[in-house]
């Protein structure tokens, strides 16, 4: 017998093609009236257009979110929130659009409506990471939940290639680590390996071909499953070292993952072996480690930390950072181990269990 305790978390999903023209009724519904509308620098004209569609449900725009929500952008943007009387935010964009509507809820307890355009997942959870002085640290809280999250396949389909790969590869971590998670269940079992299946099936042909809706709608699907694991299940070492390096050395977030991702697995694969045996099985493999990186090389994902921007000196300093602070994880963390794991994942190398 297998026990276990699952946990759901509410959500509003409204998933499909065209859904976004639904925004309108949901801002309504949650009795909106002064609803601002978040995203990057890159993605300012998008936002403007749709906070035109709120017409005087709309209190603008503030398109500053920032990799890894930085305190700064933050406390930046609850001034605009306090100043122009905000009562709900709308965050249409990836992880970084999403994380300051979560910084901003977590303030001020605002009612969010998230977007995505990405497959990075973290609209499904309760998780939010913040950066100060170089540090990234994380925190559960049911206020940064969204309401509402609007699916809507037409929103991805302008997304590079390359970044639809390292995307992709974020979110089937969050399904990875959910399978052999301190609280993983049946439920998140079943949910982990689907989305796992479909990005995996999805991502290497957005690499050949951008417009492929049909890939389009599986890896946006896979990735909502993925994001349903992320926010019900624990993070071990792959998530953990992951923030480790992105706030350390400012490096881009879903690219960390997808490099990162096979090596964590090859650390952890001892002690979980039945689980990982299921993504070898799910991926075509021989193993899951090495699965996970021949498919970040489908895709056209760099696969070094050091092309990233992490300095070799690093190694040692993540290291530290690693050890440092223990949680748990299915494999103890030992010294040699992690610091062989982190030097191999900043040369590209293949894995290593």
């Amino acid at each position: 017998m297998r026990s276990f305790i699952y946990h759901g978390l509410p959500a509003r999903v409204i998933f499909g093609s065209g859904t976004l023209a639904q925004l309108p009724a949901e801002v309504e519904r949650l009795g909106l009236t002064r609803a601002l509308v978040l995203a990057t620098p890159q993605q300012v004209g998008q936002a403007e257009a749709i906070a035109r569609t709120l017409g005087a449900r709309s209190a603008g725009v503030y398109a500053k979110a920032t990799m890894h929500t930085p305190l700064d952008v933050t406390e930046d943007a609850m001034r605009v929130v306090a100043e122009r009387s905000v009562d709900g935010v709308i965050a249409v964009g990836g992880g970084s659009t999403t994380g300051l509507a979560k910084a901003i809820a977590l303030r001020a307890d605002l009612p969010q409506i998230v977007a995505p355009t990405t497959y990075a997942g973290s609209e499904m959870t309760t998780i939010i990471g913040e950066t100060k002085d170089g540090r990234k640290v994380t925190q559960k809280s049911l206020k940064v939940l969204p309401e509402t999250v609007i699916y809507d396949v037409d929103l991805t389909m302008t997304l590079p290639a390359g970044l639809s790969g390292v995307s992709g590869m974020n979110a089937i971590a969050h399904a990875v680590e959910a399978l052999y998670a301190q609280d993983a269940n049946p439920i998140m079992d079943l949910m982990a390996l689907e989305g796992i299946s479909a990005l995996s099936r999805a991502l290497p042909r957005i690499a050949a071909d951008t417009l492929d809706r049909e890939a389009r709608s599986d890896a946006l699907y896979g990735a909502w499953l993925c994001g349903i694991c992320l926010g019900a299940a624990g993070m071990a070492l792959h998530h953990k070292l992951c923030h480790t390096l992105g706030g350390a050395f400012d490096l881009p977030h879903a690219e960390t993952h997808t490099v990162v991702l096979p090596h964590a697995v090859a650390y952890n694969t001892p002690a979980a072996a039945l689980a990982m045996g299921k993504v070898a099985a799910v991926l075509g493999a021989g193993s899951a480690a090495q699965g996970l990186y021949d498919l970040a090389g489908r895709v056209g994902a760099k696969r070094g930390l050091r092309d990233l921007g992490m300095p070799e000196s690093g190694i040692d300093t993540a290291t530290d950072l690693a050890m440092a602070n223990p949680y748990w994880n299915p494999r103890p963390l030992e010294r040699a181990g992690i610091r062989d794991l982190i030097a191999r994942a900043w040369a590209g190398e293949p894995p290593v269990a």
